[in-house]
């Protein structure tokens, strides 16, 4: 028997609001979220989006994405980390456990 651990949640509360871990698959058929995922040791939500990973349209992507999917303006979603990666951190400002569960509803 092996011990394997536990990977991080890609759901985490902050003082800023919900911090996500998002592995993005860009240039998809459509945008979607595909559910959770292990990732370089992490757990992350899994996302594609059909934008191009040119000039960051991918990464607007992502967050008009997520702020439509929880119900904030995108102007309070933004991308802490990640920018040329697939494996990001985004920010939703004001987030919590709500908004956590819309995007596990909707992958």
């Amino acid at each position: 028997m092996s011990f394997r651990p536990r990977a991080v949640s890609a759901f985490t509360l902050t003082k800023e609001g919900l911090r996500v871990t998002v592995r993005l698959t860009p240039r998809a058929a459509r945008d979607a979220f595909g559910g959770l995922t292990e990732f370089e040791g992490a757990q992350a939500l899994k996302v594609k989006v059909a934008a191009a990973p040119r000039d960051g349209a991918a990464n607007q992507a992502l967050i008009r994405l997520v702020a439509r999917t929880v119900g904030v303006p995108a102007s309070r979603t933004w991308l802490e980390s990640g920018a040329a990666s697939r494996l990001k951190t985004i920010v939703i400002e004001g987030g919590g456990a709500l908004s956590a569960e819309l995007l596990c509803k909707a992958s």
